[in-house]
């Protein structure tokens, strides 16, 4: 059986066709419903119990922003030395779209990594994704969008401590409401591209998992070894509801710590079994965690990452009221 987090169109050559049926057959309803009412829960928890304060990782807050640009240069370096835009599903060829978007990752990276122009290099990255969708299509650009998430950040919070913009003095210190903003599409793009991955690897497309596990060789259905009867199938079913509870989660905010403890267990166990593409794949994963978790120890930025729209008076108003009540 496939891991859960695996990601199966990155392994198999093979095209699949799209099964939606798979995802509106009662069982997998119901386990999308519980999903959906398991995140409502979590939400209301959070009003009583947001968290708690790590002192320790609350102080890496002002080094967020350089966390996320070397995970983004990385993935996008590795990823292109690979030949690959974004994901091993979108190859780059020798056509005009390909070589401008290896030039973008490219371009984007170094800007990145030396924290010289971050915001222009990061919205290099975001102004690129038209182009990638008219070369590769916009389902594959899609479940991709965490990276999108990661730029955004960026733009937002600017190149933050040990980029050549602090150096030179062309960025500050962002303002609590604008790290507010800047989780928020993080959150969101992260959210989002794991509830696309779970339909289009999973819940959408069961005969890509099946053909996965028959290739891989290696069986990740672990109901099935502590004696569960829980058959292949319907753990694909089970691993795509878990996915999309997930995304749900991350796209709520709430309780960011323990959701990050519970997500990062599943994420790291595929990197023993895939190696290094899985690694590169997931680096911007990996960034959004660790942000989440950083931002949510912090009592000052925590009130924050559940806010469902940063921008409005309203979500400062409440954001005031938490940290009185604090």
């Amino acid at each position: 059986m496939r891991a859960p987090f695996g990601h199966e169109l990155w392994f198999v050559d093979r095209a699949h066709d799209r099964d939606w049926s798979f995802a509106t057959e009662p069982a997998t309803l119901g386990l999308l419903a519980g999903a959906v009412v398991l995140t409502l829960a979590v939400r209301v928890l959070a009003d009583f119990r947001p968290g708690v304060t790590l002192s320790l990782p609350a102080r890496l807050v002002p080094w967020m922003p350089f966390a996320v640009r070397i995970h983004l240069a990385v993935s996008l370096v590795g990823l292109l030395s690979a030949g690959y835009y974004l994901a091993p599903t979108m190859e780059l060829g020798l056509t005009l779209g390909g070589v401008v978007l290896g030039l973008v990752m490219a371009v984007t990276a170094v800007l990145l990594v030396t924290g010289w122009r971050t915001r222009p290099g990061a919205l290099l990255l975001v102004a690129a994704g038209p182009i990638g969708i008219a070369v590769y299509g916009f389902g594959p650009v899609l479940q991709r969008i965490d990276l999108l998430g990661l730029a955004l950040f960026l733009v937002l919070t600017g190149g933050g401590r040990w980029s050549a913009d602090e150096e030179r003095g062309r960025t500050s210190e962002p303002s609590e409401e604008r790290l507010g903003q800047a989780i928020w599409v993080l959150r969101v793009a992260v959210g989002v591209a794991l509830i696309a991955v779970a339909f289009a690897e999973k819940l959408a497309n069961p005969d890509l998992a099946l053909t996965f596990t028959d290739a891989s060789g290696v069986d990740f259905n672990v109901a099935e070894a502590v004696g569960l009867p829980v058959g292949d199938l319907e753990f694909v079913r089970i691993a795509g509801a878990i996915e999309v509870l997930f995304g749900l989660l991350i796209l709520s905010g709430a309780l960011p710590q323990l959701i990050v403890l519970a997500a990062g267990i599943p994420f790291n166990v595929t990197l023993y079994f895939f190696g290094t593409i899985e690694l590169l794949g997931h680096l911007p994963i990996y960034a959004a965690m660790l942000v989440l978790l950083v931002y949510g120890s912090s009592p000052v930025l925590r009130p924050w990452c559940s806010e469902l729209w940063p921008w409005s008076r309203a979500s400062r108003d409440r954001v005031v009221e938490a940290l009185a009540r604090s």
